[in-house]
């Protein structure tokens, strides 16, 4: 009988034994994604062709608010599309450091649409003309390597799957009712912190060999916006934008600086200030804020009523709920972005 009962507790012990370490397996992945998630994962979920892409290029774990509110206004604009934000200090293996909190990585892991995997560069550019560079370059002692890295990255995962991407600083706020599609930043001149593509189209394979051709990451731009203008210039014959309508060039449309650049990069702080009256922004789909330009710092402050304030409070509200506060409160910085 006394053998008996030891044995039943050296089972019961190791029963609780097991549930502790599975306990603690899984809490140390904090950064897994639950299968019920993305049973599809992300290849399946990205060839469906109709994702928005966010790309964070930098070892950086905890989304700014800007990220946040971007990431969070595509879900809300594209219920029906998979958001998908790659992330390359993200592996299914990354431990929270000690009193560490994460909200807004835990903010946008809670959105249904939003999908946060890996970014495996290596993975990404191979079958692509890209893979010859990254195999060889340096990252190390590469200028600008951060933003060289998302240029190429963001043409390589939009030829491969299709899809639009976007920069972590856009925020959206209307359906793009476009697919092969590049936005103006001023009259022709093309940004590539929007685009978009069905998988495939040989304007982003030739951008892809461009960025190759004429490598040289020592010119800020050069392998970015700098890039998708020279390219659209041989792929078509540019014209004056007409009012706020758009461009067409065999299969692509140029879209007016209105849908995305309203405001222009050299007026950027109008978004940090207060208006009598906010824009209705009616001929745009979604904001580039030029974070890049923001080396002051400035941010959104809960009760400034500025622009950007109230563009958070309808475009992103969870992020603006949890992550925005007053003037007192400490605020998520907007400073240092990997990307544009």
């Amino acid at each position: 009988m006394l053998k008996e009962l030891q044995l039943s507790l050296w089972v019961a012990l190791l029963l609780v034994c097991g549930f502790l370490y599975q306990l603690t397996v899984k809490s140390s992945c904090f950064f897994c994604l639950p299968p019920s998630k993305s049973p599809q994962g992300l290849e399946a979920l990205l060839g469906q062709g109709r994702s928005i892409v966010f790309l964070e290029t930098s070892e950086r774990m905890e989304p700014p608010s800007l990220v946040s509110c971007a990431v969070e206004s595509a879900a809300r604009i594209y219920p029906e599309h998979p958001v998908v934000f790659l992330m390359k200090g993200l592996s299914n293996f990354t431990q929270l450091p000690p009193n560490s909190t994460y909200s807004a990585f835990s903010l946008l892991s809670a959105i249904d649409n939003v999908f946060l995997f890996p970014l495996d560069m290596k993975r990404l550019f191979e079958d692509t003309p890209l893979f010859s560079w990254y195999t060889q370059v340096n990252a190390g002692t590469e200028r600008n390597w951060l933003y060289v890295s998302s240029d190429a990255s963001r043409l390589a995962v939009i030829w491969k799957y299709g899809g639009i991407y976007m920069d972590t600083d856009v925020i959206s706020i209307r359906p793009i009712p476009e697919e092969n599609f590049l936005a103006a930043q001023a009259s022709k001149f093309s940004s590539n912190g929007v685009f978009g593509f069905l998988a495939h189209h040989p304007f982003l394979w030739g951008c892809m060999e461009n960025f190759v051709e004429h490598y040289n990451s020592d010119i800020w731009g050069h392998q970015g916006p700098d890039l998708m203008t020279r390219m659209l210039r041989v792929w078509c014959k540019l014209g004056d934008f007409q009012e706020v309508s758009d461009l067409r060039c065999l299969n692509v449309s140029f879209l007016h600086p209105q849908r995305f650049y309203p405001i222009p990069f050299s007026e950027w702080r109008r978004y940090y200030e207060v208006w009598d009256t906010d824009p209705s922004f009616n001929d745009s789909y979604a904001l580039h804020l030029w974070n890049y330009m923001n080396r002051e710092g400035r941010a959104v402050v809960r009760g400034s009523n500025t622009l950007v304030e109230n563009l958070y409070r309808k475009h992103c509200p969870r992020t603006y709920r949890d992550l925005i506060q007053g003037p007192e409160g400490s605020v998520t910085g907007e400073l240092g972005p990997p990307n544009e």
